[in-house]
């Protein structure tokens, strides 16, 4: 028997674009893709504390039950908007090449490209430093405070959910590979299927070491050496000297406006300024009168994304290798107009060139950060009443990132050097201490008496889907909720990529436009969000329900 939810339209509200309500507080809200992590988050906003000291107790969480997609051996990015001055902080906290990374040597063992996992693809992991850092600038608990619950999931263990149990099977012939991964990470030889309870006391005893030591039990000591130990006996670039060197760097955000309203990305590393260009040509388009997801309105996102990815191709990369003068033209209005007249409304362009000025062109299959990934991510959202809102993404990249588990730490380390370059002459192109060009990138949309911290899980996805966002908003009057179940859509490097909820005759009509249209089921990652009205101090949430998540306030 099949069985069908209701159709949205049969909510008394009549709105046909969510299957529930956005959920409303006034004293704090957080949304996050697990239920546990999000109440995790809830109490230590009961408990006193503030949006930030949510945040990282949350992100903790999802390290230990979300294992697929983040943990300690990952990388972490925010934005925080302070409550008390309105102005909005970014944390970069992504980790660097080792110091021993040498691309010549990997094309003279005949690699024409980094690999997606392993060994070398393994950078210093930021997580740890993100979460300390945070809690350092704008937190009122400590680390140990905010360990606390991940701790007790790691040792006493937690029920796998059920996208995260699809997840790590489709994964586990992979980790089966690795000894120290197929041990902690298939228990009995297999992934743990959805409702079993999964533990790792060893995630539990490092958690308790960075409880009791700090960063500092990673970031040059015991904890980062044993990392550093493994991946150089594997064959990667690590030392221990390079974890120590490691720290989150607190940066600008760089933003742009939409119809009245002003959206906030990260600059590079990240692709955040991709997403901006990607606004910048859509605004110039009348967007509302050609109807959500309507073949007129796809066909120009679309090309936008395009354009955008071309220019992302070519210039993303270490932030000391893209330069400020480069990065403001590159999100400026007048950059957009000029790119919106190559865009043909009814047919699709054989290609798109970056434009310039070109430090490099990439071309030719896997030309660095062109390359487009699934990605395994976790996003989450947090706000308090006291107007302090963050928006924070944390990552292993794919799914258990390189592989590897690090011996007696539970530790899955991330494949984040898989968005280096070997090509010579790329601003992306991998060197020690250089951070890979980045998929991670937090967001806010503020209006008038509005601000809201959002994102998308998802890799490549994740610029894309923010233009998707936020013209759901600004364009079509959607609401938090409904932003982010409406259908959306992925261009890939093969094609379009359209949910179910794109009709036939608008896949006909962007087949005829020489659009080659896939099936879009599992491509689109998972949003979150939480909305500050400041007029009135509401907080409203929204959880995606591609992914297991909740969005809970008080």
């Amino acid at each position: 028997m099949t069985h069908r939810a209701a159709p949205s339209g049969d909510r008394p509200t009549g709105r046909i674009t969510g299957t529930r309500s956005p959920v409303c507080a006034r004293s704090g809200m957080i949304a996050t893709s697990q239920p546990l992590a999000s109440a995790a988050g809830l109490q230590a906003l009961q408990e006193g504390g503030n949006a930030i000291d949510a945040a990282v107790t949350a992100a903790a969480v999802l390290a230990v039950v979300e294992p697929t997609m983040t943990g300690v051996g990952g990388d972490l990015f925010a934005i925080v908007h302070d409550g008390r001055s309105g102005t909005l902080k970014g944390l970069n906290s992504s980790g660097r090449a080792g110091s021993r990374a040498d691309p010549d040597a990997l094309t003279a063992r005949g690699l024409a490209a980094m690999p997606l996992h392993g060994p070398l693809t393994v950078t210093v992991p930021g997580s740890v430093a993100g979460w300390a850092g945070l809690l350092q600038e704008y937190g009122s608990i400590r680390l140990a405070r905010a360990l606390a619950p991940a701790i007790h999931y790691a040792r006493e263990g937690f029920p796998v959910s059920e996208i995260v149990a699809a997840q790590w099977d489709a994964v586990a012939p992979r980790l089966a590979t690795d000894a120290e991964a197929s041990r902690v990470l298939l228990p009995g030889g297999r992934a743990p299927a959805a409702g079993t309870i999964f533990r790792n006391p060893d995630l539990a005893a490092t958690l308790e070491q960075i409880a009791s030591g700090g960063p500092e039990a990673v970031y040059g000591g015991p904890i980062g050496a044993a990392i550093a130990a493994h991946v150089a006996g594997r064959g990667g670039f690590l030392t221990v000297a390079d974890l120590a060197a490691h720290r989150a760097d607190w940066v600008e955000p760089v933003s742009t406006t939409y119809r009245g309203h002003r959206v906030h990305e990260l600059p590079p590393n990240t692709q955040g300024f991709v997403a901006l260009e990607m606004l910048n040509i859509l605004e110039g388009y009348d967007v509302r009168s050609m109807g959500h997801n309507s073949a007129d309105y796809l066909h120009v996102y679309a090309e936008a994304k395009r354009i955008a990815f071309a220019d992302r191709a070519a210039h993303l990369a270490d932030p000391a290798r893209v330069p400020s003068a480069l990065l403001q033209l590159l999100v400026s209005k007048e950059y957009a107009a000029e790119r919106r007249k190559q865009i043909d409304g009814r047919r699709a362009a054989p290609r798109y060139e970056p434009a310039p000025p070109q430090p490099y062109v990439g071309r030719g299959p896997r030309s660095g950060p062109a390359v487009e990934r699934r990605g395994d991510t976790v996003y989450l959202a947090a706000a308090d009443r006291f107007g302090n809102v963050i928006s924070l993404i944390n990552s292993l990249f794919d799914s258990f990132g390189s592989g590897l588990v690090v011996p007696g730490t539970g530790i899955a380390l991330h494949s984040r050097g898989a968005g280096f370059t070997l090509r010579a002459g790329h601003p992306n192109r991998l060197a020690p201490g250089k951070r890979p060009a980045h998929t991670l990138v937090p967001a806010f949309l503020a209006g008038e008496h509005t601000v809201m911290a959002f994102g998308v899980m998802g890799a490549d996805n994740q610029a894309q889907a923010h233009a998707q966002i936020v013209a759901n908003m600004v364009d079509f009057g959607m609401n938090v909720q409904e932003t982010g179940e409406v259908a959306r859509v992925r261009h890939l490097e093969e094609g379009l990529a359209l949910e179910s909820g794109v009709s036939e005759p608008v896949r006909a009509e962007l087949r005829a436009r020489g659009h080659a249209v896939h099936d879009g089921r599992g491509l689109m990652g998972g949003y979150q969000a939480v909305r500050l009205d400041r007029r009135t101090g509401v907080l409203e949430g929204g959880s995606d329900p591609r992914k297991d998540g909740l969005a809970i306030g008080w």
